[in-house]
């Protein structure tokens, strides 16, 4: 009912078998070309791998003899301009250090305080902004310096890179810039307190 025999299971004879038995070796013949080709292929890309890790390996010793690369010389420019941005815009710090400057002097104030204890209580907040830009002003200076001198401590005969000279003195001259508007907001000079009379 269900289950055939194998006379029954469409047993081919004459041309019908030829051409089942061509296409049995046909596919068996181009089994095996591809088989021999990804053998050759893997053989190819073996020796390619060598080859690439031998010349990685001599460039790798190569760099390894001829020095540092600057990464560090570069890293130490980023800084110092980074440094000297913050001591132009105040960042973080400086702000959290003025606001509480502020609320100490609002505590310690009493309600019948005068104009002038009120006036001081918002000068010390603008100093310790002041402050904290100085610090961050002169971090980027001496930064700056100490990437620019480098080199001359450094292998003799290799020069530092031109875009690692110019964003250093880009940071000193951000760090001389921000230390004198630092000074200048500290000692009252730039934007002073206004008198209490």
């Amino acid at each position: 009912m269900g289950t055939k025999t194998a006379d029954e299971t469409g047993a081919k004879t004459g041309a019908e078998t030829t051409i089942d038995e061509e296409k049995v070796h046909v596919t068996k013949t181009d089994a095996v070309t591809e088989s021999a080709t990804g053998a050759e292929a893997a053989e190819d890309t073996t020796a390619d791998d060598t080859d690439t890790d031998v010349a990685e390996g001599a460039t790798e010793a190569r760099a390894a003899s001829e020095g540092p690369t600057g990464v560090g010389q570069g890293a130490g420019a980023v800084v110092s301009a980074a440094l000297g941005v913050v001591s132009l815009t105040g960042g973080w710090i400086s702000t959290v250090a003025s606001a509480r400057e502020t609320l100490d002097g609002q505590l310690h104030m009493s309600q019948t305080a005068s104009v002038a204890a009120q006036i001081k209580v918002y000068g010390d907040a603008w100093h310790a902004a002041a402050l904290w830009g100085g610090v961050f002003a002169l971090l980027a200076l001496v930064v700056g310096v100490v990437v620019l001198a480098r080199p001359a401590f450094g292998a003799p005969g290799r020069p530092q890179a031109a875009w690692i000279k110019s964003v250093s003195w880009g940071g000193v001259a951000l760090g001389v810039i921000g230390l004198l508007l630092a000074v200048l907001k500290y000692t009252d000079i730039l934007l002073g307190l206004p008198s209490a009379g």
